[in-house]
């Protein structure tokens, strides 16, 4: 009995269509999985019984491996309505799709399978596989030239990975990358004023493209697919596999700098945060001038029990809280009553005193 895989997958994998156009099959209600109507993302295996139209899909066919020397002016995409697809040129007998890509004016190595988990093992930048390149340019190269495209340029919105740069003849190179950026080549040789008049793809990890002319393929050996498989064992099929991958690379250098006593940039950079987070101590002085009090609400400077008077700014001798007891005989204070104190009136540009 196979392994369960999800439907779309196991559809894809008989040739019947892709995964995308699996689907839609399924959200059309087209597809059966013994009798039901199946939901996305359910794992089938061959023991289910599997019907799209109500017919029943083919056997799964043998896995297929091929290395295609693909010539200028073939396209690497399998839409039929494009003339010069990569699909049409190759005329296999059955579904296949390329491995990556190479641009229409350049010419070289590609793999095409009918197996899709092969595919991101092999091109994602942070599983490391080496493509090798043999490019000439419009002009006459220096050292230069060869160190900057060394060390990485700026395309994209990022810089390009350190890889390995050599120069073979006056206006020839060889670059070996691990990564795949959209014309990659093409755009870091523009970035430094050249122009690229002829690029080939030589070898894709441990194949090379010796034997073929452009236009023919093979199948992969045996021993080769073994190499392959040993090579992409750890790799992974998600960009958050192959960039954790990488990072575990650096790990060692971060305990040498914890061994050594310095705290790595990261912890730093987190204790400061924590530092910018922590609320200030107050204090009985953290006031403004001319403002409140911070710690206790009042006008700075000001009593907490008395008053300013505002002709004088001096103390009124007014308590501000409640009184402690009730005054005497009953009287109420600050009513105009008995117990409370005289009031200023102006009379005729004098003042005078009414109780």
């Amino acid at each position: 009995m196979s392994q369960a895989t999800r439907l779309n997958k196991y559809i894809s994998e008989t040739g019947f269509c892709s995964r995308r156009e699996a689907d839609a099959l399924i959200a059309a209600g087209r597809v059966t999985v013994n009798g039901r109507q199946p939901q996305m993302g359910d794992k089938v295996s061959d023991a289910d019984d599997i019907l799209v139209d109500g017919k029943a899909l083919k056997a799964k066919p043998k896995r297929v491996y091929l290395a295609y020397h693909k010539p200028v002016g073939v396209t690497c995409t399998t839409e039929r309505k494009i003339k010069s697809n990569i699909v049409s040129a190759i005329n296999y007998p059955e579904r296949i799709f390329p491995i990556g890509r190479l641009d229409r004016p350049s010419e070289g190595l590609i793999f095409l399978t009918n197996e899709g988990d092969i595919v991101n093992k092999i091109l994602r930048s942070g599983n490391n596989h080496e493509k090798e390149y043999e490019v000439v340019v419009d002009k006459p190269l220096n050292k230069r030239f060869v160190e900057r495209m060394a060390q990485g340029i700026p395309i994209l919105g990022t810089v390009t990975k350190k890889c390995k740069v050599e120069q073979t003849g006056t206006q020839s190179f060889r670059i070996i990358l691990t990564q795949g950026l959209n014309r990659q080549i093409r755009r870091m040789c523009e970035y430094l004023g050249y122009d690229v008049t002829k690029l080939k793809r030589t070898r894709i990890m441990n194949v090379t493209l010796s034997g073929l002319k452009p236009g023919q393929w093979r199948h992969l050996s045996e021993s080769e697919m073994a190499t392959i498989n040993a090579l992409i064992a750890d790799s992974g099929k998600t960009e958050e596999h192959s960039l954790h991958a990488s990072s575990v690379q650096q790990q060692p250098k971060q305990e040498v700098r914890a061994e050594s006593g310095q705290r790595p940039a990261r912890q730093r950079q987190e204790q400061r945060r924590e530092g910018e987070k922590a609320p200030r101590a107050k204090s009985s002085h953290d006031t403004k001038p001319g403002g409140k009090n911070r710690s206790q609400g009042k006008p700075y400077g000001q009593s907490p029990s008395k008053p300013l008077s505002k002709s004088s700014g001096k103390p009124t001798g007014k308590p501000t809280g409640k009184p402690a007891g009730k005054p005497a005989n009953g009287a109420k204070t600050n009513q105009g009553g008995a117990g409370s104190a005289p009031k200023k009136r102006r009379v005729g540009g004098t003042l005078s005193l009414k109780k």
